[in-house]
């Protein structure tokens, strides 16, 4: 028995000694720029960038030796192949670099033409393994220029032999190039030799490139004599592109928007074939905007493509948006995600299981926005791909036993851990190939703490349950496939580390024997190894002669456990099974992986993890929308009739086997046998597929009560309509087909974001709302703060620049009106999930910003009552209305005005009317910047004593106003004012222009032409008290209102008879915005420049509605045709290549159309019964050939009608625009001046792009080659108009009004001004661009004093040399640094964390942030173009912030700011 004891004894102490780890070190002096192992082997590369030296270890790092084949002080890059586990290169400063064959134990030269460029990777390769040696190199060729530098562009060469012989050039000018097959993800059939290249298709001898230069190349045999511009599906328009990348199974392309008022908007365009490239749709697009240096493409899986957009331009705060299938369409996915000054974003997919993420938010973005507060973090985790997101529910204990500090259930409980942006090592934060295990450092409560305050997390299952394994930070590893877990101390040196061998339940200590301050812990790249390397550094005084203060530890832990694995130890791991959310993509996910309790190593050392998918019968979430097909609610309804093949619909009685609307996702291996089979076909009649070309097909639907409100939405195919019961309906296929939306609900309004093409909301009549972001496809519930307000106010006002930022106004005790019925005004920042006081007592709140309107954009401007009680209805002007300017969110309050009428915002102006309670009358107060006013200086003769005013227009940088001089018992009409360019004084237009009893006014611009609008004026303004009569006549300018004229009429009606009336007082009348049912039925189209409709006659003076006939001109309102008999109502569609009109004075049964712009007019009947149509509605941008007759049937006025009419079957072939406009093509370029007398407007001459009459075709969503062409012009008289107190007499000339003064002179000197000019009766428009020609605006000239007498050399010293050392500067950082425009970067590689490990698929496109851009995202072009504006600034004086001030800005109410 004793016996016994002793043999048990020494077993024991064998197999404890037998469990002790191994560890060596190895000193080296410096710490490595890059540390990795080559893949599936225990080689590992040791870069020591300050020595410029590699070492390698072949046994995973347990011994180092130099690579001595690269001589000492080389190798200043190393770059690991990512397909062929044998090689490596090092690159060198020169043009000598060394590549390895057998994972760096022998290293051969080869020679480059040029050096390396100075980016992050200069090396791509292709993934096929067959190809391992077809590599792309990136060079930087010089010439010397002078003492002063050198001009250089990169190439690009290629070699197919991995550098075995001499490498070939590829391309010049790139800055870019990357093989289609460079990712094992992107999957597709394209040729195997497929390279594309992002470079320039001009040279530049000084190495300066305009942006626009920059296209997307491609070839297949290496651009010998297959070489290709990418179009994008734009065509021509490709340009601007700044970066190229492949992003898990998405080919994406970064692209500047060129066009005209972008100011550095980003395109995305991706493609999943390499074929077809489509642009990427974000929602909300004024917030959603992708700015350079402002998005990052996080790691996205093989099925979504994840991009963070940092909406603040000064913050680094963000919003996650995931795409469809197809990476085309995306959806805001988490808001608030935090960002660092790099582009890195706190967000990570959890390795090896579909659909788990973690992500940081900053709680308090709104106070770290307005600079009041720091960070506040806190993490949030995704199960199913980012379509929700929860919080972390914490442990109940920590890692001692003792209960933590709050209540788990709390939802302010949480677990929050360090991410992305603060690394404390390399590769993923979280997880590893080891299936389950996540780890992170962080702490427990409301928001995560600093680093050095958190302790050390485990998960087991993805995430869903976590453990606290030790008190504070610490590095972490996994091994073994997850059977060993390795941690040590983050936070001070220390001489040992924790190890577990049972998933965390239990941890051993291991003395190293030596202090050691942590900074990487690693393994092998899929932690199959028992084997880990700690690298460190130790104190002085711990270190050894010349060895060196940096150490790696190679730790191994192979004989703690003696036994391996068999079945019996391991067991199936579901993902997800914790969160019922088991089923993603159509499957389950599964791994073995060992038991906790299993006293066994698994030993199956580079054998990455086998995923097992087991198929989930279909549901729901499997199906996406067919093609032809839109999302509305939970449906999928046809965008319109569904295109079949030809011969399948013979007889339009018979049926055919259609699409059900739905199909499964690309991917999805859902099982349709076991669950939905929402895409079976089904059988439709043919009567409802795409008709026959040159056919015509409608669709009727009733609705059982009048329509009270409709609208689209903007850029969309979407229209909302409100009844007069309270119901409101939805079209998503352009009045094809509708639904009801909420019908439990009662509706009062809806808004359509003024700013946001997708966003709308349904307001009921009680707190209740709802909301869309993605164009009516999906309605979500929120509360208000109040109910809708009572009184007839805009309930909703929004934000210019942030779209979840709204001001709601509501009635408060406004039951049955009681006696202290007042309004209430609420802000949000998070689309109404959060309401904040504003005011009470108001009766205006909004924003002062607007598109314009550089005002702060936190700041809040009100209507507020000065005497807060009673009931608001019925207050009069004894209770003084304030306005009252609140910035920080209206919590910093400053009263503008003691006493207003109202204030409105037009353009870039903030216009007030103050009420002057003294003498009873009106001022005009106007400003910039929603901060400081100008009185608005007006004729003596137009004092504003109580007359009211309506602001027209403001366009062309002036304000145009009505201000009514004729009001009951007279007949209304007034005169129109036109202010210079800052609103602050303001000269007659035009008299006796006509407006009604609602404040409207007869004044309509002509859209998408500059200077052109349209009058209605009094002719017998001298009668019409007397009689109640008005007489109206039209008038035209087209030269901003500098002149009106009457309208030319035609010489025949549209029957070729002579107009009756035919003397020289005979011109062409219309009926103008007074008299409209839809206002929204203008002259004019956005789409077609210089075609207008209108209905009129020709006579002396306006003619009744009914007497009327409808009239076009083609040419902007210089000359006019009848197109037909009687008043019709019209809409223009397809950018103008379709006309509609419908009767308007008596029902009807059809309408008429042209597709030759009214030279021959076809009739289409849509019903057996006639309908009295009130408006025709098309999408907004008239793009379109589908259109919707809004009416009722006579027999019926208390229900409506709607019939969805179709003409895109007319014609399919499109139209053709060439630049050089030869026969084929069916464009013509056109210019307002060809009619003009004036050749010029505006100091330019304009030319536009239009179809031709007669050509037959469609002209769709195709991007014109250019828009419009511009020639600047000498200035002429036209460019000037009367100076203030001044008029035009019956010559034409400018004259001083009687009985007033001229302005008194402005002796001011601006900018680099040489001369001061004395006043004369005229100015200049404050919108034209003339240069040179005639100046009738500048009297005797003084000569200015100051600076101007600095000769070019002062200026070239203060100017132009520190600019040159700056841009040489930034230049050389921006190339040193790899942080040029569209910089592909590897998170944990290249620019961002030290150390980098590649283990999985994290390519990343991030751009520059907006604070490097004077270092690291200079480009030339952005040299050049700011140079002007400093040297500007440099001397300037300056009022308004940001807003230039012309010569009258002595009027302005501010002292200079110097």
């Amino acid at each position: 028995m004793l016996l016994w004891s002793i043999i048990a004894s020494i077993l024991v102490l064998t197999t404890v000694n037998a469990q002790e780890p191994e560890h060596t070190v190895s000193y080296f002096h410096n710490l490595p720029a890059r540390l990795f192992f080559f893949d599936d082997q225990p080689s590992l590369i040791y870069h020591d960038v300050v020595e410029q030296n590699i070492y390698v270890s072949n046994d995973e790092g347990r011994s180092w030796t130099r690579a001595d084949d690269i001589p000492e002080h080389k190798a200043a890059m190393v770059i690991e192949h990512p397909f062929d586990n044998n090689y490596a290169f090092v690159l060198t400063k020169g043009k000598v670099h060394y590549r390895t064959q057998d994972r760096g134990k022998t290293w051969k030269a080869f020679d480059m033409p040029i050096g390396p460029a100075l980016v992050g990777r200069p090396l791509s390769f292709h993934s096929d393994p067959k190809k391992y040696g077809y590599i792309l190199y990136q060079g930087t060729a010089c010439e010397r220029v002078g003492p002063w530098g050198a001009v250089c562009h990169d190439e690009t060469y290629y070699t197919k032999d991995a550098f075995g012989s001499a490498p070939q050039k590829l391309l010049s000018e790139t800055s870019r190039c990357q093989f289609a097959h460079s990712s094992k993800d992107f999957k597709h059939d394209a040729h195997e030799d497929l390279v594309y290249c992002v470079a320039f298709d001009t040279t530049a001898n000084d190495g300066v490139h305009s942006l626009s230069s920059s296209r997307l190349f491609s070839s297949t045999d290496f651009f010998q004599s297959d070489s290709r511009v990418e179009e994008l599906g734009i065509g021509k328009n490709a340009r601007g592109v700044v970066a190229f990348a492949i992003v898990s199974k998405f080919a994406v392309v970064a692209m500047r928007d060129l066009a005209p008022g972008n100011n550095g908007e980003m395109l995305l365009y991706v493609s999943v074939d390499t074929k077809t490239w489509a642009q990427a749709q974000f929602p909300h697009a004024t917030s959603a905007k992708l700015r350079e240096n402002a998005y990052t493409i996080v790691e996205s899986t093989t099925h979504s493509l994840a991009v963070d957009v940092m909406l603040q331009d000064q913050s680094t705060i963000g919003t996650l948006f995931v795409s469809n299938s197809n990476g085309t369409y995306f959806v805001e996915s988490l808001r608030n995600t935090n960002r660092n000054e790099l582009g890195y974003v706190d967000y990570e997919n959890l390795y090896g299981v579909e659909g788990v993420g973690l992500a940081n938010i900053v709680s308090n973005a709104e106070e770290v926005e307005a600079h009041r507060a720091s960070k506040q973090l806190k993490s949030r985790i995704t199960f199913d791909d980012g379509r929700t997101w929860s919080r972390l529910r914490p442990p109940a204990e920590d890692s001692e036993g003792r209960r933590i500090s709050c209540n788990p259930s709390d939802d302010e409980c949480s677990l929050h851990l360090h991410s992305v942006t603060l690394p404390h090592n390399f590769g993923r934060v979280f997880s590893s190939p080891a299936p389950g295990f996540v780890m992170g450092v962080g702490s427990i409560g409301e928001y995560l703490q600093p680093y050095e305050e958190c302790d050390t997390f485990l998960s087991t299952d993805n995430g869903v349950t976590w453990k606290m394994i030790r008190m504070d930070a610490h590095k972490y590893e996994f091994g073994d496939s997850g059977s060993i877990f390795v941690v040590v101390n983050d936070e001070e040196s220390t001489d040992e580390v924790h190890y577990s061998t049972n998933l965390g339940k239990s941890w051993k200590k291991y003395k190293l024997g030596l202090k050691v301050r942590a900074r990487v812990l690693t393994t092998v790249p899929d932690s199959t190894s028992q084997k880990f390397v700690l690298l460190g550094q130790i104190s002085k005084k711990d270190a050894k002669g010349n060895d060196g203060r940096c150490v790696v530890i190679h730790l191994d832990f192979a004989k703690t456990r003696q036994r391996q694995c068999t079945e019996d130890d391991m067991e199936r791991w579901y993902a997800r099974s914790a969160t019922n959310e088991e089923c993603l993509m159509g499957h389950k996910q599964w791994y073995k992986r060992r038991k906790a309790d299993a006293d066994c190593y698994v030993g199956d050392k580079f054998t990455d993890p086998v995923e097992h998918e087991d198929n989930c019968p279909c549901t729901d979430e499997d199906y996406e929308c067919d093609y032809n097909f839109v999302r509305q609610s939970d449906k999928c309804i046809p965008a319109g009739p569904e295109p079949i093949p030809a011969g399948i619909c013979g007889d339009p009685t018979k049926t055919y086997m259609g699409s059900s609307g739905f199909r499964r996702i690309p991917g999805n291996t859902c099982d349709r046998e076991k669950g939905l089979k929402k895409d079976e076909p089904k059988e439709k009649p043919c009567s409802a597929a795409q008709p026959a070309e040159g056919e015509i097909v409608h669709q009727t639907f009733d609705f059982h009560a009048p329509v009270a409100q409709y609208s689209y939405f903007r850029n969309s195919r979407t229209i909302l309509v409100r009844l007069r019961d309270h119901t409101i309906w939805q079209s998503s296929n352009e009045g094809y087909t509708w639904e009801q939306q909420h019908p439990e609900e009662r509706f009062i309004s809806f808004y359509m974001h003024a700013y946001s093409n997708d966003r709308a909301y349904l307001i009921t009549n009680t707190e209740t709302f709802f909301y869309t972001t993605d164009t009516g496809k999906t309605w979500n519930k929120l509360k208000g703060p109040t109910a809708p307000n009572p009184l007839g106010l805009d309930v909703l006002h929004f934000h210019p620049m942030k779209s979840d930022y709204l001001i709601w106004s509501g009635g408060q005790d406004c039951a049955h009106f009681g006696e202290n019925c007042h309004v209430e005004a609420y802000y949000t920042t998070n689309n109404g999930r959060n309401w904040k006081l504003v005011d009470t007592y108001v009766r205006n709140c909004n924003w002062a910003r607007d598109a314009e309107l550089l005002a702060d954009p936190n700041q809040i401007i009100c209507e507020s009552y000065k005497n807060k009680q009673g009931n608001q209805l019925f207050f009069k002007m004894e209770n003084p209305l304030q306005l009252i300017g609140g910035t920080d969110f209206f919590n910093k309050k400053t009263l503008l005005f003691e006493h207003v009428v109202g204030f409105a915002k037009f353009s870039e102006f903030l216009i007030v009317a103050e009420y002057q309670t003294d003498r009873g009358s009106l001022d005009l107060q106007v400003s910039l910047d929603g901060r400081r006013f100008a009185s608005g200086l007006f004729p003596p003769t137009m004092r504003l004593e109580q007359h009211a005013y309506t602001i027209l227009e403001s366009s062309t940088k002036a304000v145009f106003l009505h201000v009514t001089v004729s009001e009951p018992p007279n007949p209304w009409w007034g005169n129109i004012l036109k202010s210079n360019s800052n609103g602050t004084y303001f000269g007659v237009s035009s008299d006796y222009v006509n407006r009604n009893e609602n404040g409207f006014v007869d004044f309509e611009k002509m859209i998408g032409l500059d200077g052109i609008a349209l009058i209605n004026v009094v002719s017998n303004p001298h009668e019409a008290p007397l009689t109640g009569r008005k007489e109206l006549q039209t008038r035209i300018t087209h030269n901003d209102g500098g002149t009106w004229k009457p309208l030319v009429p035609p010489k025949l009606d549209s029957q070729g008879n002579k107009y009756a009336c035919d003397r020289t007082s005979c011109t062409l009348q219309i009926h103008g915005y007074t008299e409209r049912y839809d206002a929204r039925a203008t002259y004019s189209t956005p789409s077609v420049p210089g075609l207008l409709m209108a209905v009129g006659n020709v006579g002396e003076h306006l003619a009744e509605y009914t007497e009327s006939d409808t009239f076009l001109s083609r040419d902007a309102g210089f000359t006019w045709e009848e197109v037909h008999k009687d008043a019709h109502l019209w809409e223009f569609g397809d950018s103008g290549s379709i006309l509609v009109m419908a009767n308007d004075e008596e029902a009807t049964d059809h309408v008429l159309f042209s597709t030759d712009e009214g030279a021959s007019w076809r009739e289409y009947r849509f019903s057996n019964d006639k309908i009295r149509v009130k408006a025709i509605v098309t999408v907004p941008s008239d793009t379109s050939r589908r259109f919707i007759l809004m009416g009722y049937y006579p027999r019926s006025p208390d229900a409506a009608v709607a019939v969805h009419l179709d003409f895109s079957a007319l014609t399919s072939r499109q139209c053709v625009l060439t630049v050089t406009n030869g026969p084929q093509d069916d464009f013509e370029l056109w210019s307002p001046s060809e009619e003009r007398t004036e050749r010029c407007l505006f100091g330019r001459r304009t030319y536009y792009h239009r179809r031709k009459r007669d050509a037959n075709c469609v002209v769709g969503e195709q991007e014109k080659q250019q828009d419009k062409i511009v020639e600047t012009c000498a200035c002429d008289w036209v460019d000037f108009e009367c100076e203030f107190n001044h008029r035009r007499d019956a010559e034409g000339n400018c004259a001083l009004i009687p009985g007033t003064e001229p302005l008194s002179p402005d002796d001011s000197c601006h900018g680099d001004d040489e001369y001061w000019y004395e006043r004369t009766a005229y100015r200049k428009i404050p919108y034209s661009t003339c240069e040179g020609g005639i100046r009738p605006d500048r009297g005797t000239a003084h000569r200015c004093p100051g600076l101007k007498g600095h000769g070019a050399l002062f200026w070239l010293f203060v100017l132009v040399i520190p600019f040159l050392f700056a841009a040489l500067i930034g230049y050389y950082y921006y190339r040193k640094s790899g942080l040029a425009r569209g910089t592909i970067r590897l998170p944990g590689g290249d620019t961002g964390p030290l150390y980098a490990r590649d283990s999985g698929a994290l390519a990343t496109l991030a751009s520059v942030p907006w604070f490097l851009l004077g270092v690291a995202g200079i480009a030339w072009e952005w040299v050049s173009s700011r140079f002007e504006l400093l040297a500007t600034g440099f001397r300037s004086r300056r009022g308004y912030r940001n807003v230039p001030v012309d010569e009258d800005a002595h009027i302005l109410r501010f002292e200079d700011e110097d």
